[in-house]
């Protein structure tokens, strides 16, 4: 059942992802300069990427029991990760580890808390997916910023 709404968040955050052009990449509301906003500092399209990838990486190792990817620092993602396929490199890896830390999730463990923590572990696997799709609604509003039709609202031609 993780498992599953693992590949459900993956497959929204990557085909949103993959949508926005690489030149849209850096894009934040901020450049906008809309009347009343407060966009000040908000994250890039890029950076939104990258900060899901990195959470990934920090919630699930916590089940997996794996080293964090040395240039992870924080979370906004690694600094030397700028084009869009290297971007999405560190995406897709990130949501590999959630796969591995599901996999991990037993009828006897799922309700121990990690190591770090007191968290069970089945609520550090289950966070990393809402944490993802909080992020997804955010990445949807850049895409209709920048005048792109999600992948998701596109609708089904079959």
């Amino acid at each position: 059942m993780v498992d599953d709404e693992i590949t459900a968040i993956e497959r929204q955050i990557i085909d949103v992802a993959e949508a926005m052009p690489e030149d849209k990449y850096n894009f934040s509301p901020d450049s906008l300069n809309l009347l009343g906003d407060d966009y000040k500092g908000v994250r890039t399209f890029a950076l939104q990427v990258k900060h899901v990838a990195a959470s990934n990486y920090f919630i699930w190792s916590t089940l997996t029991g794996d080293k964090l990817p040395d240039n992870l620092k924080d979370g906004n993602g690694p600094t030397d990760l700028k084009t869009k396929a290297d971007i999405l490199k560190f995406l897709k890896d990130s949501f590999a580890q959630g796969h591995k830390a599901a996999a991990t999730l037993t009828v006897e463990n799922m309700l121990q808390p990690v190591r770090q923590g007191k968290s069970p572990r089945l609520h550090r696997a289950e966070f990393g997916v809402a944490h993802a799709f909080d992020h997804y609604g955010q990445m949807v509003e850049y895409l209709r910023m920048n005048g792109i039709v999600p992948p998701a609202s596109r609708g089904n031609s079959n």
